[in-house]
């Protein structure tokens, strides 16, 4: 993992979520900076953004908040980050977030973290991006989206090697010990989606 720096996480704002992610997500930040790794969120201020954030500045390490201008008008960023950039939209954000990572790691989230995801799955299938991407699977909580990807592979929607794109962990310790393993050159082939 000597080449991986910063890691991009697509998680949840939303503060109202159980405690066993909450918990996860603290974790997760703790493994960053117990591993020199600096973690990268949309920089919010509540929910699995926030707990990640906390979970990598308790631990030592970098944490910094990529957030369009309309959230900062808002009041929604997280004052805390060691580094805050304020970018003119989503678009924008997203694609800052991509280039900066050298890994994406995707915890428990709603529309915005589940569009997140699925973008840059997209992004890695069309050969946009190219680099390991990790589903956090939480006590299951991705199960049913993991389903729905087997289906439209199985229904042609999707290559069966496209299932490779992505790599799924049940905790912290398993996302970091997936990444290790990770040959990143095989990692990158993707077969063309046509």
């Amino acid at each position: 993992m000597e080449n991986v720096r910063e890691i991009c996480v697509f998680a949840a704002s939303s503060g109202r979520v159980g405690k066993q992610y909450m918990e996860a997500a603290y974790q997760l930040g703790q493994a960053f900076a117990a591993a020199g790794i600096a973690c990268i969120n949309g920089g919010g201020r509540d929910g699995l953004m926030r707990a990640v954030s906390d979970g990598t500045l308790d631990g030592g390490g970098r944490a910094v908040g990529i957030i369009p201008q309309f959230m900062v008008d808002n009041g929604w960023q997280y004052d805390s980050l060691s580094e805050i950039v304020v970018t003119a939209d989503m678009h924008t954000r997203k694609q800052m977030m991509a280039q900066r990572a050298d890994a994406v790691m995707a915890l428990p989230g709603g529309c915005g973290t589940l569009e997140e995801l699925l973008e840059i799955i997209t992004w890695k299938q069309l050969g946009l991006f190219h680099k390991p991407i990790i589903i956090l699977n939480v006590g299951g909580f991705y199960d049913h989206l993991l389903a729905m990807l087997k289906h439209c592979t199985d229904e042609q929607f999707m290559k069966r090697s496209h299932g490779n794109l992505w790599h799924v962990a049940a905790d912290a310790t398993d996302a970091m010990a997936i990444l290790s393993a990770i040959d990143i050159k095989s990692d990158d082939i993707v077969e063309s989606k046509y």
